[in-house]
């Protein structure tokens, strides 16, 4: 094995270990447990990732990375700005209803927690978010829409609705609180988003009164 090979066998047993502890205790995880059950010292994660909370970091963005891969296969480049909020609903849909919906939920609120109780961990993982969001959003800018083309910053207010309205629906899917959410509610529910104007007009230049009219 090359010291490149067994980096990487490091770097993963580090993320399978850190995923099963972190899921079982939060924030009291314990680094000695994960880099006991990953079979490497304690100095691999400094090495590999820079800190517990590094490792972290790495953990969420390592499990969610199916599923961004999964909306850029469904956006493409030819759809215009409502077709590809469409896409993107059905991929979050297929998200919630698959079999790891439970523990990508379960997931997603254990990070909040340890975010809530660590707050250098909770600033790491904002950038980790904003990240995606920022790779969400070169998704849609430039997609012609009935006002004309989506700019970055209208893509990235959109970017901001639609992840936090696919968050909470899919806690929703996966708790039993949205019976009646199907696929089809998910598309309707980002549609509505599209189709309100406050998301997708230009923020008000600094300094000049916002006029909603």
């Amino acid at each position: 094995m090359t010291r490149v090979e067994a980096r990487e066998r490091n770097r993963r047993a580090l993320l399978d270990a850190a995923f099963e502890v972190v899921a079982r205790d939060g924030y009291r995880a314990k680094l000695e447990e994960i880099v006991e059950r990953a079979g490497v010292t304690t100095g691999a994660v400094y090495s590999l990732f820079g800190s517990k909370s590094g490792l972290v970091v790495a953990l969420a963005a390592d499990y969610l990375k199916p599923h961004y891969e999964e909306i850029h296969r469904a956006v493409t480049a030819e759809m215009d700005l409502g077709e590809a909020v469409d896409a993107f609903a059905r991929s979050s849909w297929r998200s919630a209803a698959a079999p790891s919906g439970r523990s990508d939920v379960s997931l997603q609120i254990t990070l909040v927690d340890m975010a809530v109780h660590d707050p250098e961990l909770g600033s790491q993982l904002a950038a980790s978010i904003r990240a995606q969001e920022g790779q969400l959003t070169s998704l849609f800018t430039g997609r012609a829409h009935t006002d004309g083309t989506v700019t970055p910053a209208q893509a990235r207010r959109l970017v901001t609705a639609l992840r936090a309205l696919f968050v909470s629906l899919r806690q929703g899917v996966v708790l039993g609180l949205a019976p009646d959410a199907d696929e089809e509610y998910f598309v309707a529910a980002a549609r509505a988003l599209v189709s309100t104007s406050c998301l997708l007009e230009q923020p008000p230049t600094a300094g000049r009164p916002h006029n909603p009219q």
